[in-house]
């Protein structure tokens, strides 16, 4: 098998507006608006510097309700710069950007293959010398929506020297944080015989299987608090055995994360801003060359728990970190290395002891000890959230936007409610409120 490299990537979401943020100065909302665009950029660049013999997109370019002249412009002068340094792209279109979304009218490029709606097959060729060495089939959203399994229509070519890639737009064994579209499962995948699947639709970067490949790059930048961490492409190396090898690269310009607090020891306020800025300044020492965006979640136990819980305190330094923020972009004249602060998540507690409560034989005893069998039993935990949640998933607005938690979240609901019941039970409810000694 003769060697190759390729880069594979998906949903560029270029221009796409950013969600649940606040407060910013214009300067700030410039920049975040053109990370994607600096995402794209990145992405070039290293296409060239690593020297592919061609690039997969694996669908959602743009965002077709918001699809700007922009966008299109800068995707179309990307291409042209691929082009002149012979590196060949091969694209399907998602459900953001469908066959029949409205773009611009642009001429055809030579080194540019758009899959249309009907599956089709095309041979890859390795840039210096144009010996063929991949065999790409792929299929395009003809509309938004495409409940079918379109993985079903894919078939390896009677060639069997050539290293197969699939390009699909799909949700793999119903991801239910996002939309069902092209469902399938890696059964499915497996099945047809190729050696790299290349998907997109998933924004969260996984290698489902590695017998043949199945890939999620993510998506290259992250546009909410719900798309944490690095954000970038697989730079995919096959060798003449037909071996691949893999390597992440970053793309993002700007970084969304949790980051949690443990109030445990913390007196009073002073001492609370005091974490709350260490811990900013390690998070720009450690992305000095993009602007990061985090979520501040508050744990542990203490009496500033009190003065967390009504809001004020929280709210407070909040505007006061934007504040500085914004100062501090516009006398650098930049966001690389700034830290905004998204909001603070209170998780914390007041003063209790935990492990006395668990050994108690009481209504909350009970209730504590069943929530660390929560914790240690997918299966319990599952039961719990269905049938707190089955109430509210006759809405369909709710029901979407319950689909889109994670883990992470749904940890966080179940450690609220238990903190509550322990507010409450243990005598730290509202003044009056709780239980006497009588």
């Amino acid at each position: 098998m003769v060697p190759f490299k390729f880069i594979h990537t998906a949903d560029l979401h270029l221009d796409s507006q950013f969600k649940g943020i606040s407060g910013l100065s214009e300067g700030i909302r410039s920049f975040l608006r053109e990370s994607t665009f600096a995402a794209l950029e990145q992405l070039i660049r290293l296409a060239i510097s690593q020297q592919v013999d061609f690039i997969v997109i694996s669908g959602d370019v743009y965002d077709a309700k918001d699809s700007s002249l922009q966008a299109q412009l800068r995707f179309q002068e990307a291409l042209d710069r691929l082009g002149d340094h012979g590196i060949r792209v091969y694209i399907i279109h998602g459900n953001h950007d469908p066959l029949d979304s409205p773009r611009m009218t642009t001429a055809k490029k030579e080194h540019v293959h758009v899959f249309g709606p009907e599956f089709e097959r095309v041979t890859a060729f390795r840039r210096q010398d144009h010996r063929p060495v991949a065999v790409i089939g792929g299929i395009s959203y003809p509309t938004a929506k495409v409940m079918d399994n379109t993985s079903l229509r894919f078939r390896r070519d009677k060639d069997q020297s050539l290293f197969h890639i699939a390009l699909l737009h799909a949700n793999v064994d119903g991801d239910p944080a996002h939309e069902t579209y092209s469902p399938c499962t890696r059964q499915d995948l497996t099945e047809t015989g190729y050696d790299y699947w290349a998907l997109g639709h998933i924004h969260k970067r996984q290698i489902l299987q590695e017998s043949p490949y199945i890939v999620y790059p993510g998506n290259i930048q992250g546009r909410s608090i719900r798309e944490t961490g690095a954000k970038g492409c697989y730079v995919v190396e096959v060798d003449e055995a037909g071996t691949v090898h893999m390597r992440f690269h970053e793309l993002d310009a700007v970084r969304w994360c949790h980051e949690t607090l443990p109030i445990d020891g913390l007196a009073g306020e002073e001492a609370f801003q005091q974490q709350v800025e260490n811990r900013l300044q390690s998070i720009g020492s450690d992305g000095p060359d993009r602007m990061s965006v985090v979520r501040f979640v508050l744990t542990g136990r203490g009496p500033l728990h009190e003065k967390l819980e009504d809001g004020r305190a929280a709210e407070g330094l909040l505007h006061e970190l934007h504040r500085k923020a914004i100062r501090i972009a516009a006398e650098t004249g930049g966001c690389e290395g700034l830290v905004w602060v998204e909001s603070f998540e209170i998780r914390s507690g007041p003063w209790l002891d935990r492990e006395v409560l668990l050994q108690e034989d009481s209504f909350l005893g009970e209730l504590l000890r069943y929530g660390r069998q929560a914790r240690e039993e997918q299966s319990i935990r599952d039961d719990i959230y269905r049938r707190a949640l089955d109430p509210l998933m006759a809405s369909r607005e709710l029901r979407k936007l319950l689909n889109e938690t994670d883990d992470e979240e749904q940890a966080g609901w179940l450690d609220r409610a238990e903190e509550l019941a322990m507010l409450l039970l243990a005598g730290h409810g509202e003044e009056g409120g709780g239980p006497n000694e009588d």
